[in-house]
């Protein structure tokens, strides 16, 4: 019998992580996105506009997912959509002005959610935590391909 749990523990960790998130928005009365949306827009703060194919490497959010997320988003005027001159079969999903000055109540969010995360690891832990993470992802994404 295999003992290895890291992907079980990894699905409840996003789990439950993703609802205290959402607590987290709640408590400090942030309604202009959800955590779900707080990763598309994560993605467009960190990396600037993009078609939703990119987007979705980014992210990890399934195409399918993220068309109706983008959809949902646009009519909250969080994104706007913009002709890609590169692609006419692709458009450009880029963030309002709305959205950018969303980018500082996320980042408290994150702040606090990271805290309750790292709860007593070291910053060496948490540095050779999220390295042997990223190293899961390249071996995922390498299977992806």
């Amino acid at each position: 019998m295999n003992d290895r749990q890291g992907g079980f523990l990894i699905s409840k960790i996003k789990a439950i992580g993703g609802r205290r998130f959402d607590r987290i928005l709640q408590k400090k009365n942030i309604d202009a996105f959800n955590g779900a949306q707080g990763k598309i827009l994560y993605v467009l703060w960190q990396y600037g506009s993009m078609t939703a194919t990119e987007i979705s490497k980014k992210s990890g959010l399934a195409k399918t997912t993220l068309t109706a997320m983008l959809a949902r988003m646009r009519e909250q005027g969080l994104v706007s959509t913009e002709e890609n001159s590169d692609d006419k079969r692709s458009a450009i999903i880029a963030l309002t002005p709305e959205a950018v000055g969303l980018k500082d109540e996320y980042d408290a969010v994150t702040r606090e959610i990271e805290g309750i995360y790292y709860r007593g690891f070291s910053d060496e832990e948490v540095t050779r935590f999220e390295g042997f993470l990223v190293r899961i992802l390249k071996n995922l994404e390498e299977e992806d391909e």
